[in-house]
């Protein structure tokens, strides 16, 4: 296979939100860039799946709320718009085989669990404020946090049956893993990072779930594409980076290397730099091989930092039944499998759509499972939550993110017990000329789109002063 040779002042690995803002930004500053991108298509863990008629369905990210500044005003930028999140109606709260109907994001429990959630979402609120989001692993003070998983701590401030449900339901729709798998301090960071409230993250008007993109969020991937033209090189999977490392100061001057201390080298392409962005999961890019190998700090990192295991499924109906029915199309079951649905219909209402998520353990048991098991497994869920009119849906997709090559799941990553101060400064510090963004290395919004753009940036801008125009 021939191998296409590309000299550039900066490559970005990764044609998502990330890379993507990174290359745009660099473009903007007058920096030659080239995006390296291993699918046929970009927008990362965002993909939008056509439902017929026009309409589609987003398999991966789409929503986003208030405070999201970033995202924000690049839909405003590229020409798109939101629509809200339909919240019209009544909610679903299933527990121990009953359902029952509420309003507001807190499912109406007794008054005992009830007050206890409240209590723990307000300490939770106290202790988030504590954490300096740009670099956690300094606070030493915090060390307790980080040596206790989510689990224990909902176990020692939550002694009701009903309330350790509503935490553990909130630790699988934000991280899509089990309160055992997650790190205190790791869920108190994104609380930080998103503002200060965990009930925000869960709400759907005026929180994270707030709206939608008209067209579907890889239209915002695309757009930009678009605007970087053929300097976005898809279906490329890249397997290796070599760097070299400045050996050190000089009096005043870095000592030279050469022209391009950087050459990523993917199927069918090499791309030499003098910078890149590496714009991956933190999972994903520990995987490729690098030349000198990565620092322990950020080689510890990447083995630590887990995708969360996620299977997000569409059931597609002629219309929104539940809606004459007076429900919202919003459930949330503890007796799962399916843990959280949404109404995800278009903006026209037709068709409708409801979006069931598998979310940690049971996604874990799902995702191997043949197509036609899983969406068994899924109707029945929306059968008991939504009535028998669930059960024939005229089309159902979905995908499982933990089998996707270059994702490793989704949402996002989380650190476990202990990585934290251990590992956490390597998770955005620059290695030599190379330099990381994505998702999870935001301070603000993390794991969010909004965190993955301004991380774009903000490599961006690290490598943009260092390289000689």
């Amino acid at each position: 296979m021939s191998v296409e040779s590309i000299e550039s002042e900066v490559v970005v690995v990764g044609a998502g939100l990330a890379g993507l803002s990174a290359a745009r930004e660099l473009k903007r500053l007058g920096v030659d860039v080239t995006v390296v991108e291993a699918r046929d298509r970009v927008g990362g863990r965002t993909l939008n799946e056509p439902i017929g008629g026009g309409e589609i369905v987003e398999l991966g990210g789409q929503w986003v709320g208030p405070g999201q500044d970033h995202v924000l005003a690049l839909i405003r930028e590229l020409g798109l718009e939101t629509f809200p999140t339909w919240c019209e109606g009544r909610n679903v709260f299933e527990r121990g085989g009953k359902a029952r109907t509420y309003s507001g994001t807190i499912p109406k429990l007794n008054p005992v669990s009830l007050a206890e959630v409240g209590v723990a979402l307000k300490r939770l609120e106290r202790m988030a404020a504590k954490v300096d989001v740009e670099q956690p692993w300094t606070q030493t003070e915090l060390a307790r946090w980080d040596a206790e998983t989510f689990a224990t701590w909902a176990r020692r401030n939550a002694k009701t049956p009903a309330a350790r449900d509503l935490l553990r339901l909130a630790i699988q729709a934000v991280w899509a893993a089990e309160p055992e798998d997650v790190s205190l301090l790791h869920a108190l960071f994104y609380v930080r990072s998103s503002g200060g409230s965990l009930e925000k993250m869960l709400d759907a008007e005026g929180g994270a779930q707030d709206s939608r993109v008209v067209g579907g969020t890889q239209l915002i991937s695309e757009r930009m594409a678009a605007e970087l033209g053929d300097a976005v090189h898809l279906g490329h999977p890249v397997r290796s980076v070599r760097w070299r490392q400045m050996p050190g100061d000089v009096g005043e001057a870095l000592v030279e290397v050469g022209p391009h201390p950087v050459t990523v080298e993917a199927d069918g392409l090499t791309v030499s730099a003098r910078a890149a962005v590496i714009a991956l999961p933190p999972a994903v890019a520990g995987r490729l091989d690098y030349d000198p190998i990565m620092p322990s700090v950020r080689d510890g990192l990447t083995q630590r930092m887990v995708q969360g295991t996620v299977v997000k499924c569409h059931a597609i109906y002629s219309e929104p039944f539940w809606r004459a029915e007076g429900l919202s199309g919003q459930a949330t079951s503890a007796d799962g499998p399916v843990s959280v649905t949404f109404d995800n219909s278009p903006p026209s209402g037709s068709p409708g759509v409801l979006l069931a998520f598998l979310e940690g353990n049971a996604a874990r048991n799902a995702t191997d499972l043949p197509a036609e098991e899983r969406q068994r497994i899924v109707l029945d869920c929306l059968v008991r939550l939504f009535g028998s009119r669930a059960a024939q849906p005229e089309h159902f997709v979905d995908k499982a993110w933990a089998v996707d090559e270059f994702a490793r799941g989704c949402y996002g990553g989380y650190l476990p017990t202990g990585a934290w101060l251990t590992y956490g400064a390597g998770l955005r510090a620059p290695v030599g000329p190379l330099h990381w963004a994505g998702a999870e290395t935001a301070t603000v919004n993390a794991g969010y789109m909004d965190g993955a753009i301004s991380s774009g940036i903000r490599a961006a801008t690290e490598i943009a002063g260092g390289v000689d125009r």
